[in-house]
């Protein structure tokens, strides 16, 4: 993985340019051994539609990209294999929840989950429903995880225009900072509480981030990179 590197990023122009992979039609029936061993592994995982990028670019404050869309075993294989094709990338996005108190809210992923116990901020892997009108909407689908996977809206949240993009290339990951008023404590237990009245909740428990001495091995390191450009950074 390359240095990692935070760039402030004012709007997001990402289209929808479909065509075939040659890393997915190539390996075909490696993929397939390769997620039949995952699902035996995790039960919560299936193959559905993403969305991965190709040939973006920063300019000035516009991140631009083009999306294509794959099946999760390849998506799934590629990132296990080191991500051998370099000419794609992992664009998602996210809401960097933040508590009144100032401490950030980051939810651990369940066992059941292809990530499992990975402790990051609500997001997901893009999909064909968030393609609108030839453009992908990495906001819609930041939110629409934030809601799925803790229960809180935007409507009660204050949240910061533009976005933070965390170039750790292959990866990029579009975090948006949203402020809840409710003490990081009481956040935690209301989510939780969102939690147990679920039959199986992508997440296993909520974390309470204050520092960096809060940071863990298992946060990804786009997540760390994040948490420490902020705390460095006037607030």
């Amino acid at each position: 993985m390359a240095e990692i590197s935070v760039v402030p990023i004012e709007r997001l122009e990402l289209t929808f340019a479909p065509g075939p992979w040659s890393f997915a039609e190539r390996r075909r029936a490696e993929i397939d051994s390769f997620f039949a061993q995952m699902q035996r592994r995790r039960s919560g995982v299936w193959n559905g539609r993403v969305l991965l990028m190709r040939d973006h670019e920063i300019a000035g404050p516009v991140l631009r990209g083009r999306f294509f869309e794959t099946d999760y075993a390849s998506f799934a294989a590629w990132r296990a294999w080191d991500c051998p094709d370099d000419r794609v990338f992992n664009c998602f996005a996210g809401v960097a929840l933040q508590a009144g108190d100032g401490a950030f809210v980051l939810g651990a992923m369940s066992e059941r989950t292809a990530n499992a116990g990975g402790i990051y901020f609500p997001c997901g892997t893009p999909e064909p429903a968030d393609v609108v009108a030839g453009a992908v909407d990495l906001e819609g689908n930041a939110w629409r995880e934030l809601t799925e996977e803790t229960g809180l809206s935007r409507q009660e949240l204050e949240v910061d225009g533009g976005w933070h993009a965390v170039m750790a290339l292959p990866y990029v990951a579009l975090l948006q900072r949203a402020r809840a008023r409710q003490s990081a404590a009481a956040l935690r237990g209301r989510i939780l509480e969102f939690l147990a009245a679920q039959d199986k909740p992508e997440l296993a428990d909520i974390r309470i981030v204050r520092g960096p001495g809060d940071l863990d091995p298992n946060m990804p390191a786009y997540v760390r990179a994040y948490l420490t450009h902020i705390w460095a950074g006037p607030g």
